[in-house]
């Protein structure tokens, strides 16, 4: 090979046309990994993109490249096109000279860094210009690599072939994190679809044992979700409201046939054991005391309480809906006679939820009321048994209220 200028740009001429450029370079010990399968499959793959003003440096570039086994290449003279060339094409190295006009080789290279989608592509720099403030400065600016023309071939090839390498890889180690980010979002998705599935069976449980239909707990959940939105609270409170409303009754497994059933009007003292299932309910979400675990677990009647654990976001706000959607603004109800916001805002949003669709469908002691009287009993309930600010919203969106009222309709 011999060296020479052509019009300023110091250039490697390669061997005449009619000549083969040589397929080692003598005194150069081959890499292992030029011979590898992953290497040879890179050689065939790899987008090389050689950007210079000069065509003849272009084709000397080239003609290297390709003796090396590489194959597919982007070429470019007008510096004012890289940029969109490189959106494009996607290259996976850059072969860039410096002196250009228009727009020089260090334009490009910060231009190309700043962005993040293309900041991970290999950026060898092949410039005449061999002073160290140039060098400092394309490295600080992020150059993969930096080599002074004229480039010598046994310095050129091993290094493109290296900086190919280790984007191969950033690929591959980029494409198996997606691949796994993929699978753990499919696996948490599956897992929340699980737990969603276990909170229904839980409720469906509760409302089958006094003749209910699941879809009254599927119904209170969407309705709560409607509620909460319309006051505005945030998407995340909302969703933990929705999931958990369904399990709002869940302490009706501890209250005794006899009286969950009873088709007439309960006694006091009955009233009195229908009005612990709120209780029981708060304690099926929390985790039994030694001393209550000694008593349960030997004890014919353990389905009135069921061990749970306190550390779930989801059980803690299911806790809460269970002991206080009885609860009236007025004070009147049970069982703390809490009163006005002393009400946890899910036990208020809850109430208003459970009782519309309680008015709304058949039970075995009435029928189903139209929506109309629906509302107008619930009206009468503003300030004594409901939170106003609560069943305003209610109201103001009725007709999602009403969609989700036919979706889950109860079928005979």
């Amino acid at each position: 090979m011999t060296n020479i200028h052509h019009d300023q740009a110091t250039v490697v001429l390669a061997a005449p046309e009619h000549q083969s450029l040589p397929t080692h370079v003598p005194g150069q010990a081959s890499a292992p990994s030029e011979h590898s399968e992953s290497s040879a499959a890179i050689r065939k793959q790899a987008k090389i993109m050689i950007v210079d003003d000069e065509p003849i440096n272009i084709k000397v570039f080239q003609r290297c490249l390709k003796v090396a086994g590489y194959e597919n290449f982007i070429t470019i003279t007008d510096s004012t096109s890289v940029l969109e060339t490189v959106a494009s094409e996607d290259p996976d190295i850059i072969l860039l000279d410096i002196m250009m006009p228009k727009m020089d080789g260090l334009e490009i290279l910060e231009r190309i860094r700043a962005n993040e989608q293309r900041k991970h592509i290999p950026i060898v720099i092949l410039t005449a210009l061999n002073d160290q403030p140039t060098k400092q400065k394309a490295l600080e600016l992020g150059a993969t690599d930096f080599l002074a023309k004229p480039v010598d071939p046994s310095d050129l090839i091993p290094r493109v072939r290296n900086a190919l390498l280790a984007k191969a890889h950033y690929d591959q180690t980029k494409a198996y994190a997606k691949t796994l980010e993929q699978e753990v979002r499919r696996r948490t998705e599956a897992l929340a679809q699980s737990r969603l599935e276990v909170i229904h069976c839980l409720g469906r449980a509760a409302e089958y044992r006094d003749n209910e239909t699941g879809q009254h707990v599927i119904r209170v959940g969407r309705y709560v979700g409607v509620i909460a939105r319309g006051l505005g609270l945030d998407e995340t409170l909302v969703e933990l409201l929705e999931h958990a409303s369904p399990l709002h009754d869940v302490g009706k497994i501890g209250i005794p046939d006899a009286i969950l059933l009873k088709p007439g009007k309960l006694t006091p003292e009955e009233f009195e054991m229908m009005q612990k299932h709120c209780q029981l309910g708060r304690k099926v979400f929390h985790r039994l005391s030694d001393d209550e675990q000694h008593e349960y677990l030997g004890h014919a009647e353990l389905g009135a309480k069921i061990m749970g654990d306190t550390g779930s976001p989801l059980l803690k706000m299911a806790g809460s809906i269970a002991l206080s959607h009885h609860e009236k603004w007025d004070g009147s109800g049970y069982p703390l006679a809490l009163a006005g916001e002393d009400i946890p805002i899910e036990g208020r949003i809850t109430s208003v939820a459970d009782v519309f669709d309680a008015l709304s469908s058949k039970r075995p002691y009435k029928p189903a009321f139209p929506r109309e009287k629906c509302f107008a009993i619930m009206e009468e309930g503003r300030g004594k048994h409901f939170d106003p600010s609560v069943l305003d919203v209610f109201f103001s969106h009725a007709q999602e209220i009403i969609k989700i009222q036919i979706a889950h309709a109860d079928l005979d």
